[in-house]
């Protein structure tokens, strides 16, 4: 058989969002770093005043992701503000009223806004930096004085406002397509969901239809055999006759058992009337039963045992029955005691049984100590089911009476034998 090679651990992948946001930093730093020199050289604004409107123009897409108000304030301050602060004779040898970098934040900034906070919201920033645009031209006349300046300035103004409007647009599309998208993953996710669950009814109806049709039929078949049997077979004497009354009583309480979980597996039938569960005062019956069946069982039941929760007097009831049926079933022939006390804390069960000459049964894989484990650990008790020194076996339980400390986590211990 040829060996599996050990999985080499990935690690794990950016998120696309912030591969997105990293992608957006690096833009903006590209755009300040080129916008400062360009602005200062090309235009004669002053180095500080450069640095510090490139920054709040650079910075705005960035911070619309979080405060968009806040960033279309900053935005519209650095971009009425930098066409002002020009020397004329070097703004007309450049593109003015924006320059290319500053175009280019421009077109990334109304892009961020459609895109993260919708088309409404997105189209402030448009209009008011093509209303800047404007009022750039009035406030600096001597800078499109000439026919050949004022058709340059035109030319920015509609090439940026056409870019930008683009821009606008296809983040709007783009935004929608990505809600869509989002929207038909969920309604896929649900979908899969329902399906599952719909999956899980439909088999758990199934086994319900199994268990009434095969096994409740079964069962019906030996409780009315059972109860018949004093009148078809007149020869049986009194012993047989007791034996087969009690047998059909067992049948009619599993056959109660079988309707109640059947009621609890047809989910989508919620009228179904369910029995009261066994609890501590039924353990002496459950005793009498193997009695009957030719077991020796000593019982002993001390405490106010009637004041537990209802979960423990269930969870107690089980742990005894399901012991009591192993030691049935694995030591045949060998006497058995249940011990039940309960003091302030916690109510104790043991069930012991003595060494027996018979062969050991098949065992089952242990389902059954394992179910007993799990209703202890469930209630935070403690569990425990072995060997004893004089060779027979004794399982034994400790269920608390308090609710445990969820800061706690209940542990069990379970010795098994093959």
């Amino acid at each position: 058989m040829a060996r599996r090679r050990p999985r080499i651990e990935r690690a794990p992948r950016i998120s696309r969002r912030t591969a997105s946001v990293a992608a957006l930093g690096a833009a903006c730093i590209v755009l300040f770093s080129v916008l400062v020199p360009i602005q200062t050289v090309l235009y004669g604004t002053s180095l500080p005043l450069s640095f510090i409107l490139a920054a709040a123009l650079c910075g705005s897409p960035l911070l619309a992701l979080t405060h968009p108000r806040w960033a279309i304030a900053a935005f519209c301050a650095s971009a009425f503000t930098l066409p002002l602060l020009v020397v004329p004779t070097l703004a007309t040898e450049s593109p003015w009223p924006w320059s290319v970098p500053a175009l280019l934040t421009f077109v990334l900034f109304v892009g961020v806004m459609a895109f993260m906070h919708g088309a409404r919201l997105g189209a402030f920033p448009l209009v008011i930096g093509a209303v800047l645009s404007l009022t750039a031209p009035l406030l600096r006349p001597e800078i499109v004085a000439t026919a050949p300046t004022a058709g340059s300035t035109t030319a920015d103004m509609i090439v940026t406002t056409s870019v930008a409007a683009a821009m606008f647009l296809v983040a709007v599309l783009v935004a929608g397509r990505v809600r869509v998208s989002a929207e038909l993953t969920r309604e896929r996710e649900h979908s899969a969901l329902e399906e599952s669950r719909r999956g899980l009814v439909e088999e758990r109806t199934r086994i319900a239809r199994e268990l009434h049709d095969v096994i409740a039929h079964s069962m019906s078949v030996i409780q009315v055999q059972a109860s018949t049997a004093r009148y078809r077979l007149p020869e049986i004497g009194d012993a047989a006759s007791a034996e087969f009354d009690s047998i059909a009583a067992t049948a009619r309480a599993s056959l109660t058992e079988m309707r109640r979980m059947l009621g609890v597996l047809r989910t989508e039938d919620q009228t179904a009337e369910l029995a009261p569960q066994q609890d501590i005062d039924d353990i002496p019956a459950l005793v009498d039963t193997m009695r009957r069946a030719g077991v020796t069982v000593g019982l002993e039941i001390t405490g106010a045992v009637a004041d537990a929760p209802q979960a423990v007097q269930i969870a107690a009831f089980r742990i005894a029955q399901e012991a009591l049926s192993n030691a049935v079933r694995h030591a045949s022939g060998a006497p058995v005691t249940v011990r039940v006390q309960a003091d302030a804390d916690a109510i104790s069960i043991r069930v012991r049984n003595g060494r027996t000459s018979a062969p050991p049964a098949a065992t089952g894989g242990g389902y059954g100590l394992r179910g007993m484990r799990e209703r202890v650990e469930l209630l935070g008790g403690t569990f425990t089911a072995g060997p004893i020194t004089d060779g027979g076996w004794e399982v034994a339980a400790s269920l608390p009476l308090r609710d445990p400390d969820p800061r706690t986590d209940p542990t069990a211990s379970l010795e098994e034998t093959p």
